[in-house]
């Protein structure tokens, strides 16, 4: 796995408990992976020398992160790796302008959009569509980064003048899109294996606040069932027109339609495991790291199903408390069934440094601990 963020550092036990042995390309020794995986050299994921050599001593290669250049990728390939996913399916998660020119392609419903390089362009597309409008880079951007809301052309003249790169003369670089009144955003994970064989789990409603998740519930509350069945479906043909292999994240706007209905535009796409998914180490038969590693390693899929009705899975981000063990003593001992999920991060301001997720009958019960936990952990709270 390159990149030895906390994804990489959550596959570990599934991996263990599979008899497979994982090998992570950390960013350093004390990268959040690297302290669990015995096996971690330390290397950058841009650095050619580095990737080609830790992919000699793998079977397959996956990902904790999309940002290995899709060229590296392709000399992967071309050198016999098994890169899953693939260099033509990640590059739909890598740049944004590819994933919304291939989805518009298919006919899947996304939000108004257009490939913006000149303040005049910008300008044009926001008259047609409504101010205000957002601005994303079509690389590297990822819990709000990259992104810049603008009520006029003139806002994002800096934005603008940053993409007239030399290399960057015939390509746009930035996307400009229709900011979407939803009703709330929800997001479908599936895994599909080289065979062919897939499996999703529940659609769950996530909240964002500053661009950030801060709570996942699972399954998505007052979702009508035939909304849910449809996002699953499109979510396993993305998979399948792309050619993913792993976990596929897509996460939605839920929109209401004039007239009375709803329906769901994609907003992103991930091809790993998901920070959406978390809830699934506790609340699911098979969790989304065991399912990504069933999946790129070609082995059986495991059961998806919830094992509780109701899951919720709340971030813990850096707060007050840069010594978090006795918070979670206090955590633990308050509510024994709460489960503390810590990453072995420093703790910073607006981190993601860990989650909590609880499991049970009663929804607001389960949404109230789970958040009184992460409160805690923060300091948000003290009692």
């Amino acid at each position: 796995m390159v990149g030895g963020g906390q994804l990489a550092r959550m596959s570990q036990a599934p991996a263990i408990a599979l008899g497979v042995r994982l090998r992570v390309l950390a960013e350093s020794a004390t990268s959040s992976a690297a302290q669990v995986v015995p096996d971690a050299p330390v290397g950058d994921h841009r650095d050619r020398a580095a990737v080609m050599s830790f992919a000699r001593g793998c079977d397959v290669v996956t990902f904790d992160h999309e940002h290995v250049p899709t060229e590296l990728l392709r000399e992967l390939e071309a050198a016999g790796v098994a890169v899953r996913p693939g260099s033509v399916a990640l590059v739909h998660a890598q740049d944004k302008a590819a994933m919304r020119s291939r989805l518009t392609a298919l006919g899947v419903p996304c939000p108004r959009w257009e490939l913006v390089r000149e303040t005049a362009e910008l300008a044009a597309f926001g008259d047609d569509v409504g101010w205000p409008v957002v601005l994303k880079t079509t690389r590297g951007g990822y819990d709000g980064k990259g992104v810049l809301v603008v009520d006029d052309a003139a806002r994002a003249a800096d934005w603008l003048d940053r993409s007239h790169r030399p290399d960057a003369e015939h390509a746009p670089l930035l996307l400009a899109e229709e900011r979407v009144a939803f009703r709330r955003e929800l997001a479908v994970l599936v895994a599909r294996s080289p065979s062919g064989q897939a499996a999703a789990w529940p659609v769950v409603e996530t909240v964002q606040v500053d661009g950030v998740c801060r709570e996942v519930i699972a399954p998505a509350p007052d979702l009508p069932a035939d909304l849910a069945a449809e996002i699953t479906r499109m979510a396993l043909r993305i998979a399948g027109e792309l050619g993913v292999v792993g976990v596929l994240a897509v996460e939605l706007f839920e929109v209401d339609i004039p007239g009375g209905g709803r329906r769901v535009l994609v907003n992103e796409l991930a091809m790993r495991p998901h920070n959406s998914g978390h809830w699934t180490i506790d609340g699911a038969v098979t969790s989304q790291f065991e399912q990504h590693l069933r999946a790129v390693l070609d082995l059986p899929l495991g059961d998806p199903r919830p094992r509780a009705p109701w899951s919720v899975m709340v971030n813990i981000l850096g707060g007050d408390y840069p010594e978090l063990y006795r918070s979670y003593l206090h955590v633990m001992a308050r509510d024994p069934g709460v489960k503390v999920h810590l990453y072995g991060k420093e703790v910073r301001a607006g981190r993601k440094i860990g989650h909590v997720t609880v499991c049970g009958e009663d929804l607001d019960d389960v949404r109230a601990r789970a958040r009184h936990a992460a409160d805690f952990i923060t300091g948000t709270i003290d009692e």
